[in-house]
């Protein structure tokens, strides 16, 4: 058994397009028309074309339970998925740059270096480096 794809919960698809292409680098794969204006959008990395697909889904649109843990996950500040990265503080320099906003600077926290971002979407996002 091996993980294919995530579901991330987004306010606006198109929205998370851009930023997770733009900003983040991702790389959309697939983009196919569904009913209520819905897309099946999903993003793979540049460095892992193969790997795991991101679906970018409007799951809080459409089912209130999803907007709730949506919101109560950002609220208390809990990133709803992890970004293995190379250098933590690199990232965190590119991104700030792209006028990404973040609730934690790089951090230490034993093994790992950390950062959190927002996606702009209704989502924590955390950056990791294993040190």
């Amino acid at each position: 058994m091996k993980v294919i794809g995530i579901s991330i919960p987004v306010r606006d698809q198109e929205q998370a397009l851009q930023f997770y292409t733009e900003k983040l680098g991702f790389i959309k794969k697939l983009d196919i028309p569904l009913e209520g204006g819905n897309r099946w959008l999903t993003l793979v990395s540049p460095e892992w074309q193969d790997g795991p697909e991101l679906l970018l889904e409007p799951a809080p649109v459409h089912f209130e339970p999803a907007k709730v843990y949506q919101d109560a996950l950002m609220e208390a500040g809990i990133p709803y998925t992890q970004f293995d990265v190379g250098d933590v503080q690199e990232e965190y320099d590119r991104l700030i740059n792209l006028g990404v906003e973040f609730s934690m600077k790089p951090t230490e926290m034993g093994t790992v270096k950390v950062a959190v971002f927002n996606d702009t979407c209704g989502n924590n996002m955390q950056l990791v480096e294993t040190l």
